[in-house]
């Protein structure tokens, strides 16, 4: 009995390695999203927006995938997990703002290319296709469509290179019931790649009032 009991913990132990702490049915809902862009479309249609009534939240993607509730960083951390299940790398891209939040991208590469997958308000800051040969170039595509309350484009700069969750494994990223501070302050602290120059900056000009609209269409 005991050496069947300690092969059956010898079991689980590598069923929850290989899922990362996730269990069979947790995994498996990822890998049935099957692409970059089913993850996208599950976030859109199945996770509603987290609007934080209690106070700032960073759920990990389990919670998320209980909850049915995630805002942008913690839909950039379901993301990176469902790409993980897929067999992709876990990786997230920090969109950087002056007189705004954050955003947070997960990221996917295909053919060489650069796409992302994002959960926002904002119609225009979700998903990107993988077109982009670079992440400035990625980053500049979200340019447009970033502006603040106050009608100004406020995206300013990104981080330098991707964050490999693999780093916060031991932390349980995937799966933990804590509030995931650490992965949003080291975005933080990684260096970030200006994207405008000081001139550039003070020229900018507002956003008009259609443009305003159009990027809050459908917004919860």
């Amino acid at each position: 009995m005991h050496r069947n009991g300690s092969r059956d913990g010898r079991v689980r132990r590598e069923a929850g390695a290989a899922f990362h702490g996730m269990t069979r049915g947790e995994y498996a809902a990822l890998r049935s999203l099957r692409t970059p862009f089913g993850v996208q479309r599950f976030l859109e249609e199945q996770i509603a927006y987290n609007k934080e009534p209690d106070g700032p939240t960073c759920r990990s993607p389990r919670r998320v995938l209980r909850d049915r509730v995630a805002q942008c960083f913690e839909g950039a951390l379901f993301a990176a997990a469902a790409l993980r299940a897929l067999g992709r790398p876990p990786l997230l891209l920090d969109l950087e703002a002056t007189r705004d939040d954050d955003h947070v991208l997960a990221l996917f590469r295909r053919n060489g290319c650069w796409g992302a997958i994002g959960k926002s308000n904002y119609a225009g800051l979700r998903y990107r296709e993988p077109v982009y040969r670079t992440l400035r170039e990625l980053a500049m595509s979200y340019f447009a469509d970033y502006y603040n309350p106050e009608g100004q484009r406020t995206l300013r700069g990104f981080s330098t290179r991707p964050v490999h969750l693999g780093r916060f494994d031991r932390i349980g990223w995937m799966t933990t019931e804590e509030d995931l501070w650490a992965i949003a302050e080291y975005l933080c602290e990684v260096p970030h790649t200006r994207l405008l120059t000081p001139a550039m900056e003070r020229a900018l000009s507002p956003m008009d009032r259609r443009s305003f609209a159009a990027g809050q269409t459908g917004a919860s």
